[in-house]
């Protein structure tokens, strides 16, 4: 397989199965766009065996098993996406360790971790969506890479904690719970299902507690946006697109819990493109 080829493999990836993220990637530069879509594979391939079916103990097998071919001194060369993505890191200062982080965070959702506090929620994003930050700033680069990792790192937990609020319901359906204990305990919820799948808590309840969070996330996005201007102005393009398109799905969300909780929250593909195309013409101002 050429590295070209497995370049347009990873490319396909992003296009079909993340494509939230896709309309602020297609805004890179061919080299830089080909280098995070390699990325974006990768991470998820590791979401997927997370999320996957099976057994726990055979997905955290997998996971550990996609660790050590991370770590070898030469990828698969029947692999698309390790071949791209080690190309990736030899033309740019991608952190590959990150993933280990990433790889950690999903372990723990084949585990079934449970969060108490606030605090806990925050550390499981960082792993899982902050370390992507960080290795999607190896690609865009920055003057002030020490100034701009823990900014990335910031934009990424404020766009897992918009993931958990849009799936809050998916998720208790397979037994996860990812909103803080100590929030549930604060608003009066558990998050118990009747035998049609719907929540027992009071909808009022839930509506406020999932407005609480929503501000949460909204501090978070105020920090990792602050990562914009150390960016050139494509690389700005692209983030202030993927943060624009999870922060109206946010603004949704926060405006009927209600629909959100009873159905997963999507932006129409005409918005998606729109958000874009305003983080395109503000990035060049």
């Amino acid at each position: 397989m050429s590295v070209s080829d497995a370049y347009r493999s990873c490319e396909q990836i992003v296009r079909t199965q993340a494509r939230n993220f896709s309309y602020g990637i297609r805004l890179l530069p061919g080299p830089k766009r080909r280098a995070l879509s390699a990325v974006y594979a990768f991470a998820r391939r590791i979401d997927d065996i997370g999320d996957g079916d099976g057994p726990a103990h055979r997905r955290l097998a997998r996971l550990e098993e996609e660790r050590a071919a991370l770590h070898r001194r030469a990828p698969d060369p029947g692999d698309p996406v390790l071949v791209a993505l080690r190309d990736a890191a030899r033309r740019l200062p991608i952190p590959l360790t990150a993933f280990d982080e990433l790889i950690d965070g999903c372990a723990s959702d084949v585990r079934g971790t449970t969060y108490a506090r606030a605090e806990d929620v925050v550390t499981y994003c960082r792993s899982v969506a902050g370390s992507v930050g960080r290795l999607s700033l190896g690609v865009f680069g920055a003057d002030d890479v020490e100034a701009a990792a823990p900014l990335a790192d910031s934009l990424g937990i404020a766009l897992q904690l918009t993931n958990i609020l849009r799936d809050v319901r998916e998720d208790r359906l397979i037994g996860r719970i990812y909103l803080p204990a100590e929030d549930l305990d604060r608003f009066g919820c558990t998050l118990g299902l009747d035998g049609d799948g719907a929540f027992t808590d009071p909808p009022d309840r839930l509506a406020a507690l999932l407005r609480f969070e929503a501000d949460r996330a909204r501090g978070w996005y105020l920090r990792g946006l602050r990562l914009l201007p150390l960016l050139d102005r494509r690389s700005a393009a692209c983030t202030a697109a993927m943060a624009g398109i999870y922060q109206s799905l946010l603004e949704r969300i926060a405006a009927d819990p209600t629909a959100a909780l009873a159905a997963r929250s999507a932006l129409p593909t005409w918005e998606k493109a729109m958000v874009a195309a305003r983080a395109l013409v503000g990035a060049g101002r």
